[in-house]
């Protein structure tokens, strides 16, 4: 804000310019760096404090830039003024601040000397006082200038609230863009005008604003396109020429087009006013494509699954309209604990966005697969098509159709099956993050699935699955308790069941397993749940539902570093049962028993997500099972 100058708010300065005079007075020599330590007094109110030591250089540099006695003399003087900048901020315009080393004020002529005569271990103590004074308020608020009722409506700024600078100054900026959002591309609001009581401690507040004349949009060009098609371009922005003006529309569609993935950025550019010719006003995206091809390169371990890795070649832009291109191959169970030999994992995807309508994309998808568990070894070769349909920011659907081929030997006996399945999916996101690598901070996940299956083998099955997957997550911040992001709980769930088919009706890759990473840390992946009577190690038989929840702890600790604790529980059953019907050994083989794991893990984050390093043991070691289980891999675990 500036201030009327007749009434301008004045306050002494008075350390500043002492520490000026000293600079002036005395050369400049070296010293060693003085050790020292910084106290600023609470003010009564946490934002104010946290402001104060942020903006503090006594504070910020103490550690990472050492100075000696006179350059620290020379920091704290620096200091009252950022500070008292912070205190005018927040309201508070005749403050009072002092800062002392020692003991002594910053204008003491022998403070050097006795700096300078301390011992090398010796550490000073800077301390910062601050008494706040009254907390200004607004009297009269005004505007000068034609603005409509919506307009005032959105600057919502009223006699008689706290007279915090960066609200007085949003509110100007909620007035400019209201006017934008009315068509007035040029509007203006130029910067407050305070005036002070001379009697309370009260500012009269005053904006200029000029809306200027309407405009409507022009022609829209494209800028920079290389493999991409105008044509298609042009077909989904949803802007169109006779458009009224909106900044806000225009920023829906350029980030719209940023979720196509084909452009690294998209800058919208507008003429300068005296280019316009009459109300029509010409829009430029100027956009910079992305590579159209990339490499990238997996790799995790568990101790239960061993190790993975692969790679994946991705084309962004196949024929000119966003079709994404995805080829990946990948090695799996690489020496785990579960395994029993290496398998493999080649697949296929081709997407096409825009398909019928903009909100939809067709996907076609191509794997083949094989895995050597110990619960079975599996051969499969799976197609797919889906239709997936984006309804709001966090809803969307899909339906598909599948086919899979694949063969099956467990416990010495081979079995070959097809099915054919109708999965449809529903899913909703609010954590905001485009990345699902990145670490969620807020929000919710959750992934709804129907799949009517029809099963072609030996024995013929007809059936349901569904399952929720579900997890929630916290931020400690929303409290008051820690700053953004540092402290996040998280939760999940899983819930999963097969109608229609009994336990062995199931293709034994149809049926559920618990353990691993995915659902009970601590526990081997499938060891959880009904076993075969008799096999030693225990061999899953698979069930037909799955239960299981787990809580998560993640505290950041420095910049790139972090801890997690966790408990995961679950079970798995063949069906339903109860306690009164199962005791003692056949608890155990009919998946009737929770099983409890828990355990911490380290976190190293990255620009592209945490690297997650999870050591968990299980509550009841399970015959055969291993003591405690490691978990590597680029991401959360959920």
């Amino acid at each position: 804000m500036r201030f009327k100058a007749s009434n301008l708010i004045t306050a002494p300065r008075v350390a500043a310019l002492l520490v000026t005079g000293l600079l002036a007075a005395q050369a400049v020599h070296a010293a060693d760096p003085q050790p020292y330590t910084v106290r600023i007094e609470s003010t009564g109110q946490s934002a104010l404090d946290a402001a104060l030591k942020a903006s503090s250089q006594l504070e910020s540099l103490r550690t990472s830039a050492p100075a000696g006695p006179f350059a620290l003399i020379g920091r704290a003087g620096a200091d009252y003024e950022r500070l008292r900048t912070v205190m005018e901020g927040f309201g508070y315009y005749e403050s009072r601040l002092t800062i002392t080393i020692d003991g002594r004020p910053l204008d003491d002529a022998g403070l050097q000397d006795a700096l300078e005569a301390m011992p090398a271990s010796s550490h000073a103590a800077v301390q910062v006082n601050v008494v706040t004074g009254p907390l200004y308020h607004l009297g009269r608020v005004t505007i000068e200038g034609e603005v409509s009722d919506k307009a005032r409506a959105a600057f919502a700024l009223q006699s008689g609230a706290a007279a915090i600078a960066s609200q007085v100054l949003a509110a100007g900026q909620r007035l400019l863009d209201a006017m934008q959002e009315e068509g007035h591309a040029f509007a203006k609001v130029d910067e407050p005008i305070a005036y002070q009581d001379a009697h309370e401690p009260l500012l009269d507040v005053s904006f200029k604003a000029d809306a200027g004349p309407v405009y409507r949009l022009g022609a829209i060009q494209f800028t920079g396109l290389k493999r991409t098609h105008e044509a298609w371009l042009r077909q989904r922005v949803k802007l169109r020429p006779g458009d009224p003006y909106s900044p806000s529309s225009i920023e829906r569609a350029r980030a719209d087009l940023l979720t196509l993935n084909i452009f690294a950025g998209i800058t919208v550019h507008l003429p300068k006013q005296a280019e316009v010719q009459g109300g029509a006003l010409p829009l430029t995206f100027e956009v910079q494509e992305r590579k159209p091809h990339a490499v990238n390169v997996t790799a995790a371990y568990s101790s239960d699954l061993g190790g993975s890795g692969g790679a994946t070649w991705l084309d962004r832009n196949v024929f000119g309209n966003a079709e994404l291109l995805t080829l990946s191959a990948s090695i799996l169970n690489w020496g785990g604990s579960d395994t029993t030999g290496l398998g493999y994992e080649l697949g296929a995807n081709l997407s096409k966005p825009d398909f019928l309508r903009p909100d939809q994309t067709l996907q076609f998808s191509l794997n083949a697969l094989q895995q050597n568990l110990i619960a079975y070894d599996q051969t499969a070769q799976i197609g797919g098509v889906a239709v997936q349909r984006k309804l709001t920011a966090t809803w969307s659907v899909g339906l598909g159709v599948t086919l899979e081929k694949e063969k099956i030997l467990q416990q010495g006996l081979h079995r070959y099956y097809t099915l054919v399945a109708l999965p449809l999916t529903a899913k909703y996101d609010s954590t905001g993050l485009a990345n699902p690598l990145s670490d969620p901070l807020q929000g919710m996940r959750m992934t709804m699935t129907l799949a009517p299956t029809e099963s072609v083998g030996r024995p013929d099955a007809t059936f349901v699955v569904t399952q929720l997957s579900a997890s929630r997550y916290f931020d400690l911040e929303k409290l008051g308790w820690t700053p953004v992001g540092r402290s996040v709980f998280a939760l999940r769930a899983l819930l999963a069941e097969a109608y229609g088919a009994g336990q062995f009706s199931l293709p034994p890759d149809q049926r559920f397993y618990g353990g691993g990473s995915a659902t009970i840390r601590g526990y081997e992946y499938q060891s959880v749940g009904p076993v075969f009577p008799g096999t030693s190690p225990p061999i899953p038989t698979g069930g037909t539902g799955l239960r299981a929840a787990g809580v998560e702890f993640r505290q950041r600790l420095w910049t790139n570093f972090g801890t997690a604790v966790f408990v995961d529980a679950g079970k798995v059953t063949a069906d339903p049962c109860t306690y009164a019907q199962v005791t003692g050994s056949a608890l155990r083989a009919s998946g009737c028993q929770t099983s409890v794991g828990y355990g911490t893990g380290l976190r190293y984050y990255t620009p592209i997500g945490p690297v997650r390093l999870d050591i968990a043991l299980p509550a009841r070691r399970l015959p055969g099972g291993n003591a405690f289980d490691i978990y590597v891999g680029l991401g959360q675990s959920f």
